[in-house]
């Protein structure tokens, strides 16, 4: 008879679940609620002056649509939920904020002028990215 051997912590992860559960999942460790450490989770508080945000346009995956990009965004999304908010108000049109790893916010569209016009009232220092 064949002893049970303990089962390790990586093998009895999950990866998938049609429940939704898997989406709660932290993307660095994998575990839910995060055993991150809470260095890489703190809220980075925002200073619009010292802040400079990258700007590109990708197309790739879209089924040919243009979709202009804030990504590189520090970790503080109550702060990126409400400038996308903004944002879209003010382009017009419809978009999203990505909170992953590396938090993103999605325009619809070419808005790489409007946008940069409104965060630089807002004294946000912009860069663009890509060609």
């Amino acid at each position: 008879m064949k002893q049970n051997k303990p089962v390790k912590k990586s093998e009895n992860r999950l990866v998938y679940s049609s429940d939704g559960s898997h989406l709660k999942l932290c993307k660095t460790c994998g575990e839910d609620p995060c055993q991150c450490s809470s260095s890489s989770n703190a809220i980075v508080p925002i200073i619009p002056e010292k802040l400079t945000l990258k700007i590109k346009l990708e197309k790739n995956q879209r089924a040919g649509k243009l979709v202009t990009v804030l990504f590189d965004l520090p970790f503080n999304p109550p702060y990126f939920e409400d400038l996308a908010k903004k944002l879209k108000n003010h382009c017009g049109t419809g978009g999203t904020f990505k909170n992953s790893l590396k938090g993103q916010i999605e325009l619809q569209g070419d808005q790489r002028e409007k946008m940069e016009n409104y965060l630089h009232k807002l004294a946000i220092k912009t860069k663009r990215s890509g060609g």
